[in-house]
């Protein structure tokens, strides 16, 4: 079934029907009081990010001609704030979520295959995030440790309901098959739609304010002894400023 987007809108996307996946859970960046901060989620769930702090790698930031610049994530409170040298256009961030396992409709346990032999499904999770602070002056580049990424093709939309295009990268290249939903934090139950040939999906901006784009691919294991795929899950989030006071 195909679902037809706005008439601005650039290209036809396949609806896919939601996958049992071990973790729906993400990471992605927004801002909080003038700081940059790192939320772990799913729609208007917050869900103890400091308690998971120890478990995030990566995180990192760069300027406008993405040359890396120092950044460090610290507890504040319930928040995972994340200081930088300098102003960044684009944070990242990684976190390996472990192995989960299930036998058929069971709950999923913190497993491997060795440890839960008659599993049905075993999934390693891997959760990328990145964010975009402010305008782009040159396209993204495929970022490192993203291994699943989200990348916008062209400028950033001013208002919402514009149609915008996101190429999805596997390992730096355009992935087929993604499925994508256009905004976790308002829309998390959204049907998912799936990224093309060339890897890319178009669809409208949600809001004119924080939008967290996110999507989920299932791929090959690196170890069939101990789960048998790896679910990646990246993020992209940017805010839309509004009309002046």
């Amino acid at each position: 079934m195909r679902l037809k987007l706005a008439p601005l809108a650039l290209a036809l996307t396949s609806l896919v029907l939601p996958l049992a996946s071990a973790d729906a859970h993400s990471i992605w960046f927004e801002q909080r009081a003038y700081q940059l901060v790192i939320v772990y989620g799913i729609g208007a769930d917050d869900l103890e990010t400091v308690k998971r702090l120890p478990m995030m790698q990566d995180i990192k930031a760069y300027d406008a001609d993405y040359q890396p610049i120092a950044a460090k994530a610290r507890a504040f409170g319930p928040a995972v704030v994340v200081d930088t040298d300098a102003q960044a256009s684009v944070a990242t961030a990684v976190m390996p979520y472990g192995v989960w396992s299930r036998v058929g409709d069971g709950e999923f346990e913190k497993k491997t295959l060795e440890q839960m032999p008659d599993a049905t499904v075993s999934t390693k999770n891997m959760k990328y995030a990145v964010s975009i602070q402010g305008t782009l002056a040159k396209p993204m580049p495929a970022l490192p440790d993203q291994t699943l990424q989200i990348v916008p093709v062209g400028p950033i939309p001013a208002t919402l309901g514009t149609a915008m295009t996101y190429k999805v990268l596997f390992e730096g290249h355009p992935q087929a098959g993604v499925r994508v939903i256009n905004d976790l934090v308002t829309d998390p139950d959204a049907t998912e739609v799936q990224t093309g040939a060339d890897g890319t999906v178009t669809l409208p901006v949600r809001n004119q304010g924080l939008n967290v784009v996110r999507a989920v691919y299932e791929g090959p294991t690196d170890n069939p002894r101990l789960y048998k795929q790896i679910e990646h899950n990246a993020t992209l989030s940017f805010a839309l400023s509004h009309k002046p006071e």
